[in-house]
């Protein structure tokens, strides 16, 4: 962020002692939402090169090509509510105060030709304060708070596995941070290939299809919210665990499999010409707006089945960011659909598959699920 400080006026420069470095205003804000918004679309900006010597921005600037990880850095990165909003991860590094006055004095004199006096009056009069007001507040702000900087190897190594799986993961994840498909093993792969397979017997498509979909609704509970809760065990001992806050039928006996006594609606919807889409029937619990739900379909293909179903639970008053679509496979041009329309929703599912044919089925897919799951094909 230390680039995009604004370049200072000359009567700025004649007193450039009481000027302010370290508050949120000394910064282009606008240039570099300008800039992180060119990178999220996949091209290439050009940052300013700032001379802390001069205190103006220099020469043509620096060209950042677009990554799939883009590393913002600085002080107030997490001041600003608009750059926050663009950030997919929010790290706050934490250091003893001491330590960061040594690692000042020390680049303030090596590298900006500043000498100690003034670089502990600076940080008398600007810098202590702007961090207790500006910087030291942004704390809350943190998906991840780092004590002890670059010396703690384990939660750096914590932030470089979460990368790593990220990166697995498949490219609409990088699009959509309320997608998530979970990684895939053998295991998983095999499975797949069973319940693809067209020469797989009823009862084996069945089996393994209620094993896959017991792991996505397993998945899926691991998302929504906890509570503490300590309880004593049969030795007597105390044990600090967690349980669930309140929270289509051929996945409903392993969602009952993995979570007993939770409530059950349905919602039925018909396909029309023209890929339009009916609502049939539903009954849904009385109290599903104070509840999560799980939405549950095998297969997402284009969507607009599940814009239906999840325009029904807003319209029951259910908020979004409380709703999780669960489902076996998906098209891309669905997972579209639903992730543009509902950005708080969250949508799990086990695979993405290639496209849809001209039918809107999914390809190359699984045939009608229900039918093959029913034995009524």
């Amino acid at each position: 962020k230390d680039s995009f400080y604004r370049s200072l006026t000359p009567e700025q420069l004649k007193n450039v002692k009481e000027y302010n470095f370290d508050h949120p205003d000394a910064f282009n804000t606008e240039l570099l939402l300008s800039c992180m918004e060119t990178l999220k679309r996949g091209e290439a900006v050009t940052t300013p090169n700032y001379d802390f010597k001069t205190h103006q921005s220099v020469g043509p600037g620096s060209k950042v090509n677009p990554a799939d990880i883009v590393i913002l850095e600085g002080i107030l990165v997490l001041h600003d509510e608009r750059v926050r909003d663009l950030l997919n991860m929010k790290i706050f590094v934490d250091t003893d105060s001491d330590l960061r006055l040594a690692r000042r004095i020390k680049r303030d004199t090596v590298e900006r030709g500043r000498d100690v006096q003034n670089v502990l009056d600076q940080y008398a009069k600007f810098v202590k304060p702007s961090f207790d007001e500006f910087i030291l507040p942004s704390k809350k702000y943190a998906d991840i708070i780092i004590p002890r900087g670059g010396d703690n190897d384990v939660a750096i190594d914590l932030i470089v596995q979460h990368i790593h799986t990220k990166l697995g993961q498949h490219d609409l994840c990088k699009i959509y941070p309320n997608l998530f498909v979970f990684f895939s093993t053998f295991q998983i792969g095999g499975m797949h290939t069973l319940i693809r397979d067209m020469q797989t017997t009823n009862h084996d498509f069945v089996f393994y299809a209620d094993r896959l979909i017991r792991l996505v609704v397993e998945y899926g509970l691991g998302h929504l919210p906890f509570t503490e809760k300590q309880i004593i065990t049969p030795t007597g001992s105390i044990y600090p665990g967690v349980v669930f806050c309140k929270s289509g039928e051929s996945m409903e006996n392993a969602l009952r499999a993995c979570c007993k006594g939770i409530k059950i609606g349905k919602i039925l919807i018909h396909g029309e010409r023209n890929d339009g889409r009916q609502l049939i029937y539903e009954k849904l619990p009385s109290d599903i707006s104070s509840r999560h739900v799980l939405l549950l379909d095998p297969v997402l293909a284009s969507g607009n089945s599940a814009v239906e179903a999840v325009s029904l639970l807003l319209s029951k008053g259910v908020p979004e960011s409380n709703i999780i679509f669960l489902n076996l496979i998906a098209a891309p041009q669905g997972i579209h659909v639903i992730c543009k329309k509902f950005p708080k929703l969250k949508v799990i599912t086990s695979e993405i598959d290639e496209t849809l044919d001209d039918d809107l089925r999914v390809i190359p897919g699984m045939g009608e699920f229900a039918d093959r799951y029913f034995g009524t094909d």
